[in-house]
């Protein structure tokens, strides 16, 4: 079976303290390929870094390269210190970027402003 070629796509940013997940669907959300700093051989605590979820970006950027994809909508999940390296990794590279969206709930249960 041929694999489809797609000219946009979704990038899923979801990031946390300590890890970051990339993944590409296609903008129905079907899962075409994800990536993580696990992936790029990151363990323990080195998987929450910037520089963890640049290189887990750019395993990523290499599938969708694959599926000829020349721009994308991003949309960011997670406070982590990743996102912000995926979206410039993003930013910088050949795809382009069309939107940034933080869908990061906001909690107001858990917040410390109980004085």
């Amino acid at each position: 079976m041929a694999k489809k070629l797609l000219d946009r796509a979704r990038v899923h940013v979801h990031s946390t303290y300590n890890n970051t997940i990339v993944t590409l669907t296609d903008v129905e959300g079907k899962v075409l390929a994800w990536s993580s700093p696990g992936m790029v051989g990151f363990k323990g605590s080195r998987k929450g870094t910037p520089f963890a979820a640049q290189l887990a970006t750019e395993r990523l950027m290499e599938r969708m390269k694959e599926f000829g994809i020349k721009s994308v909508i991003v949309t960011v999940n997670g406070t982590g210190s990743g996102r912000n390296s995926v979206v410039n990794a993003l930013k910088n590279s050949p795809f382009r970027v069309e939107e940034v969206k933080n869908i990061t709930p906001v909690s107001h249960s858990h917040s410390h402003s109980h004085t």
